[in-house]
């Protein structure tokens, strides 16, 4: 294998909610309009859960190899787990230490929803990752003037209350329980497993997660789709649902401590490159999240594997004697083997680098 970089191709993911007009526009479709498919799965080795299309392989990145064939990038990392993962203690990584990375571009408030935590999906659920989640807020929509999400409930209802508006669909009650958060372009937010949330309508973000496809969707319409019995609570009953709630209320004047993350400076060297880290280790185990600023030349070194995207500018990367071209919205994978590379750009980048988390268990 050689140490040169993987890009990704478009891998469009079918969803209950309408959007992706801003994802044809970045693919250069002619007439870009919004869809059942408003997700772009970045390098996923996940496969979608979409109950009625199980028929329909979904989720799963492919790669084209060296020889003209056409394999899934999952697959790939299988017979090369080394060269690609690295290892920690002396044990290879696991294809569950992968984030799953998307491209969210949304055109409608999306449906309530919780997810269970790593904790919680290992005891309860057979599966060895839950799905705490990050948000970087890459652009807003033109029309819209007040761009928002939902997380964690302001106002925390019961149990009992959460159930039966549940069971009778009263979400103008559920809506209640939230204030509306305002986003803008380079927001970033951590959710935790638990935390009851919803995305505001008209914007278009990086999505950063454990690897698993697992919800509880407690809002069972929008925009005239009905979400099929099977699809709101993992294909299990309401109580195992509301088990995965985190019901301790986050106030309005904690909603920045609990969510939003501000950037650390890991380095600067004076001449217009930076990076920061966006998420770390002390926000969450389940993945990190950094962000370089290039300015010329960048020279960089890693000990891990990363998903790359670029969401500013235009540059080149440097791989030993390898070079590839970037652009905006381009994104790769660095494998584990690859410890040393440069960024460069005249014109300024920007790459999102999404690594695995630092204590996986």
């Amino acid at each position: 294998m050689n140490n040169n970089i993987i890009k990704f191709s478009a891998n469009r993911v079918w969803r209950t909610y309408q959007g992706g007009k801003l994802l044809d526009l970045i693919e250069g479709k002619e007439k870009p309009e919004d869809t059942s498919f408003p997700e772009d799965w970045i390098g996923s080795t996940v496969e979608a859960r979409n109950i009625g299309r199980e028929h329909i392989s979904e989720g799963l990145a492919k790669v084209a190899l060296d020889d003209g064939s056409i394999m899934t990038f999952r697959d790939l990392l299988k017979q090369h787990k080394h060269h690609f993962l690295g290892s920690v203690d002396n044990q290879v990584r696991s294809l569950d230490d992968i984030p799953l990375v998307k491209y969210l571009d949304s055109a409608t408030r999306l449906h309530f929803q919780a997810h269970p935590t790593r904790e919680f999906a290992q005891q309860r659920l057979d599966s060895p990752r839950g799905k705490t989640e990050a948000y970087v807020i890459l652009e807003i929509r033109e029309d819209v003037t007040d761009p928002y999400i939902y997380a964690g409930f302001q106002r925390s209802p019961s149990r009992e209350q959460l159930k039966q508006w549940i069971e009778q669909q009263d979400i103008d009650s559920i809506e209640k329980c939230f204030d509306r958060i305002p986003v803008k372009p380079g927001d970033v937010f951590l959710l935790p497993g638990g935390r009851p949330h919803a995305l505001g309508e008209g914007i278009l973000m990086l999505e950063i997660m454990e690897p698993s496809d697992l919800a509880v969707r407690f809002e069972f319409e929008r925009c005239g789709y009905v979400i099929p019995e099977k699809a709101r609570f993992m294909d299990r009953g309401i109580e195992t649902a509301l088990d995965v709630f985190n019901f301790e209320p986050v106030p309005p004047e904690k909603i920045d401590d609990e969510f939003r993350c501000q950037p650390t400076v890991v380095i600067d060297d004076k001449n217009g490159n930076c990076l920061e880290e966006l998420i770390g280790p002390d926000k969450t185990p389940c993945f990190t999240v950094k962000r370089a600023s290039v300015k010329g030349n960048f020279a960089r070194h890693q000990d891990s594997f990363f998903i790359g995207v670029v969401t500013e500018g235009s540059g080149l990367m440097r791989i030993d004697n390898h070079v590839t071209q970037l652009n905006r919205w381009d994104r790769f994978f660095c494998p584990a083997n690859v410890s040393n590379f440069e960024y460069e750009s005249v014109s300024g980048m920007t790459v999102l680098e999404c690594y695995p988390g630092q204590n996986q268990e």
